[in-house]
């Protein structure tokens, strides 16, 4: 083989390898990512409890009372402090009765410091968890809450009355997705401990902002983004404390309101 070709193929075979080499690296860490998504809620109700996130694909129990060691600074997108992030949100015994009408669409507006998003909530999917949602927003319970966790090129996560990732709202709900349910850009689904049933959900949601989900069926699905995915996209690009790839936003990202249209 003349000297010219075989160094041709051998540029060749290196930037193949290369390729392939990226291709796993990327495909592990988003496994590793994926695998925290559902175990960033409190696992206990008193004083602040205890809650796992997985860094590096270990699981570290942390003090969840308190912010992250390094705090955030100011309001992101050039927003402001909204007068609802003062107030002290309530504890309710049980879940509430239902109220939704399966046969009406029911839209959920978020305003948040970066913009507007909406989702359309789907009942028939998740019944128990969608009329719980809409319960939680008629009573501003979102209203002043933050997005407490930026997952870089995965997901965006908010609804914890803590602003750290623990808490709820004082009950749970379970409505498990039915089996082979993917999470694809733009869903809308609700976290939850790692130990807890599949579709169990508290108040924490999560949007999908990557194309490419490796996420188990285990999560309940209560709608999907129809206008505003940019603004959940701006979310997921800002910078992360520690400049890492998956905690808390540099600034605080907050739920200004949620509100619900029925048609």
């Amino acid at each position: 083989m003349p000297q010219s070709s075989r160094k041709t193929r051998d540029r060749q075979l290196a930037k193949l390898y290369e390729r392939r080499r990226r291709e796993r690296f990327r495909k592990r860490r988003q496994r590793i990512v994926a695998a925290s998504v559902g175990i960033v809620v409190a696992l206990g109700g008193v004083g602040g409890g205890l809650f796992l996130l997985a860094k590096g694909g270990k699981a570290k129990p942390q003090a969840s009372a308190s912010p992250s060691a390094s705090p955030t600074t100011g309001v992101a997108c050039g927003g402001s402090v909204p007068a609802a992030a003062s107030e002290k949100k309530p504890s309710y015994q049980k879940a509430p009765k239902t109220t939704i009408d399966p046969g009406k669409t029911y839209t959920a507006t978020m305003v948040t410091s970066c913009g507007t998003v909406e989702f359309k909530l789907d009942p028939k999917l998740a019944p128990h968890t969608v009329n719980s949602f809409v319960f939680l927003a008629r009573k501003h319970f979102y209203d002043g809450l933050t997005f407490h966790r930026i997952a870089r090129d995965f997901v965006i996560q908010g609804g914890a009355p803590t602003g750290t990732g623990s808490g709820g709202p004082g009950y749970k709900t379970v409505d498990a997705p039915p089996k082979g349910s993917t999470y694809p850009l733009g869903t809308v689904a609700m976290a939850k401990g790692g130990n807890e049933p599949a579709g169990t959900a508290g108040s924490q949601f999560f949007i999908m902002i990557g194309k490419n989900s490796s996420l188990t069926p285990d999560y309940a699905i209560i709608g999907n983004v129809v206008k505003g995915q940019d603004v959940a996209d701006k979310i997921g690009a800002l910078p992360i404390q520690s400049n890492a790839a998956d905690g808390k936003p540099v600034q605080t990202v907050y739920i200004v309101q949620v509100t619900i249209k029925v048609s």
